[in-house]
């Protein structure tokens, strides 16, 4: 009994452990060419994007010649199709 009591002891431990291991964030790159983007609607974008929390703050970039948005974000929180759908949004008002 007392070998059960330990081996039962000694898994739980080592479940516990492995536990504190599991992803929390999973950080991301994100780059989208956006063919009517200009220095005028970038705020929208901008305005748009900050209402994801897992948008990291300060990341949000353009590249107006290239016509491109890239940005950080954590893909645990927020999803890259929910990303491209408040850009196109922003883009068409």
């Amino acid at each position: 009994m007392k070998v059960m009591k330990r081996l039962f002891v000694l898994a739980t431990a080592a479940m516990l452990a492995l536990a504190g291991g599991c992803r929390r964030e999973d950080v991301r790159t994100f780059d989208m060419e956006v063919k009517s983007l200009s220095e005028s609607n970038a705020p929208a974008i901008t305005a748009a994007l900050s209402k994801y929390g897992g948008v990291r703050k300060g990341t949000v970039a353009f590249d107006y010649e290239k016509k491109t948005v890239s940005l950080e974000y954590d893909s645990m929180q927020v999803a890259k199709a929910n990303l491209r759908m408040a850009i196109e949004a922003a883009v068409s008002k």
